[in-house]
């Protein structure tokens, strides 16, 4: 077993081979590096002079939150050392994951048949832009352009002024997270079948699921959800309200908690105004509605609001940068910022998982690894003696 520290115990049974680059990917295997996998990171040995490619600068603070908790092996996939090499790592691995684009894999003879071949308990996922297969399995994939495909773009900004992305990479982390989740079933059921299996998510596939209820509307009722900026699209008046500093969110989900905001906005009779008494009005009254909420609220302070509203069971917070965000005392509750030591920069802040674990918690336990840093030790653990890798780095195959 490795010397590397790993972040939980939870999975350290497990060995992930990392063939990932960008984002989508490296998001789906950071899931399994954050729970304990020895995940092994394979990179093209660096070239003189480069300084960093997809995932930025490896010193930068992307490439170090996607990265932590993991070991880097250099390896030409390219030369038939390389693959050899490969293979030998695949035959003793649980899981590979690889977002190439899906013909790549299968020129460089690593696909997942190649892989099973050699190891039928292999579990394999991949990340596409539009998956494995079918009429745009060959165009390469890009968030943004996902975000678009998706239908996601068309209902998000201020209806009128035009199509709007989502401020993260949504697709790339979602289709992560669920290629993760998907790896995991099927380590599951191996455990009853003890064969593997490939897995397979792709950006446009995971933005439709997140659609969820504005999808659903479209695939039951036929209706196409519009944008409603602020606004949420179905509970009325859901919003974005002006303070007399600012503005917050409030959230009267639902017939009792309206009729509590109603009462600490000072507006009791908006319970029974015919414009406002129920869902179907509310949602035919939006502006009026707003106008009215906008006027009391422009009266006091966002604090003021969030105090008063909270304390009557109304759901209200905050509108936070994000160095607000991190600065609220709820969030350094969560410990969800962590820090570590990284031999190359020093201690630095990354962000850590949303879930926890009572038994088996995840923390991060090693920062992003330099380009190759363990590829002796991981040699040496298939093998490979000092002469022998002396070799493999003078023919340039790691």
């Amino acid at each position: 077993m490795s010397d590397q520290p790993r972040a939980s115990r939870a999975l350290e049974r497990f060995t992930v081979l990392d063939l990932t680059r960008a984002r989508a990917g490296p998001t789906a295997v950071r899931q399994l590096a954050d729970w304990g996998c020895d995940v092994i990171k394979i990179e093209m040995p660096e070239a003189p002079g480069t300084t960093g490619g997809l995932g930025g600068p490896r010193h930068g603070s992307d490439f170090q939150n996607l990265q932590r908790n993991k070991r880097s092996l250099t390896l030409n996939l390219k030369e038939d050392a390389g693959r050899e090499i490969f293979m030998k790592l695949v035959a003793e691995a649980d899981v590979v994951i690889e977002n190439y684009r899906p013909d790549v894999k299968g020129r460089l003879g690593i696909d997942y048949e190649a892989c099973r071949a050699v190891n039928p308990a292999i579990v394999y996922g991949s990340i596409s832009g539009f998956g494995q297969d079918g009429p745009y399995m060959k165009r390469p994939g890009f968030d943004q352009i996902a975000q678009g495909m998706g239908g996601l773009m068309s209902i998000t900004g201020a209806p009128g002024e035009g199509p709007m992305r989502v401020g993260i990479p949504i697709c790339d982390l979602c289709a992560g997270l669920l290629l993760a989740h998907g790896v995991l079933v099927a380590l599951l059921e191996r455990e009853v079948s003890g064969e593997g299996q490939w897995v397979q998510s792709s950006l446009l596939q995971a933005m439709i699921f997140m659609l969820d209820f504005q999808g659903a509307r479209w695939t039951m009722d036929g209706e196409i959800a519009p944008q409603a900026g602020n606004d949420h699209p179905t509970i009325i008046p859901t919003g974005v309200f002006e303070t007399s500093d600012g503005h917050i969110n409030i959230a009267p989900a639902g017939a009792v908690i309206y009729e509590r905001f109603a009462r600490t906005l000072g507006r009791p009779e908006w319970i029974d105004d015919p414009r406002f008494a129920t869902r179907e009005a509310r949602s035919e009254n939006r502006a009026a509605m707003n106008a009215a909420i906008n006027e009391v609220t422009r009266t006091d302070t966002s604090n003021g609001w969030i105090d008063r509203l909270n304390e009557a069971g109304v759901p209200c917070g905050p509108i936070y940068d994000i160095a607000e965000t991190f600065g609220d005392p709820q969030v350094a509750h969560l410990g969800i910022a962590e820090t570590v030591a990284s031999p190359a920069l020093g201690e630095i802040g990354l962000v850590g998982q949303g879930v926890q674990l009572m038994r088996t918690p995840s923390k991060i336990a090693a920062s992003a690894p330099e380009c190759g840093e363990h590829t002796d030790e991981i040699l040496e653990a298939i093998g490979y003696d000092a002469a022998a890798v002396a070799a493999l780095r003078s023919g340039e195959v790691v």
